[in-house]
């Protein structure tokens, strides 16, 4: 089965047929899908602060992961599952869509920067969980996620606001600059 294929296949479903045919259900994963993404978003920036030394110092790092990223890990399950949900309702156009593409690699990214610090910082907690700050790889890796996060979710509210045109390519800037005022 091709992308398209497979794409169209989703968008028929009965499950994206009900969520697109029920008025309110859309709007309620969306609801969802954003307190999900703020519970994910909030809960990264209070780990990422620590490890930068910027807020809960007195705190060990091991103490506030420990109480924090269980809730993380849940918030993104919830929004990862009503993305998908949302993802359904229009599988081709989103699959086209460069902000939605560009989003997606940056979740890629992010898991890449967690495994990063797995695999530097992560292995060395108990040497530095009580600094004020993490070591250099640990905050670089902080300032990366948050920057990573950000941009996620700008990209996420441009997903559901960006022309139907895929590439810039496809903008027809004529029309644009008509929407610009004179």
């Amino acid at each position: 089965m091709d992308i398209a294929a497979l794409l169209a296949a989703l968008e028929g479903s009965a499950l994206a047929t009900s969520i697109r045919n029920t008025p309110v259900v859309f709007p309620l994963i969306e609801s969802v899908h954003v307190i999900g993404l703020s519970l994910v978003f909030g809960t990264i920036l209070i780990v990422d602060l620590r490890l930068l030394g910027l807020a809960s110092v007195q705190r060990p790092f091991s103490a506030i992961a420990a109480d924090i990223l269980k809730w993380t890990w849940l918030a993104f399950a919830v929004t990862a599952l009503s993305g998908a949900l949302m993802f359904t309702t229009n599988a081709s156009t989103y699959y086209g869509n460069i902000y939605f593409r560009v989003k997606m690699a940056l979740l890629v990214l992010a898991a890449v920067n967690l495994l990063v610090f797995e695999l530097t910082a992560g292995r060395s907690v108990r040497q530095w969980d009580r600094n004020p700050a993490a070591p250099a790889a640990g905050r670089t890796v902080a300032a990366v996620s948050l920057a990573l996060w950000i941009a996620i979710i700008f990209l996420g509210r441009w997903v559901a606001f960006a022309p139907s045109a895929t590439t810039p390519a496809d903008v027809d800037f004529e029309q644009l600059e008509n929407l610009l005022p004179k």
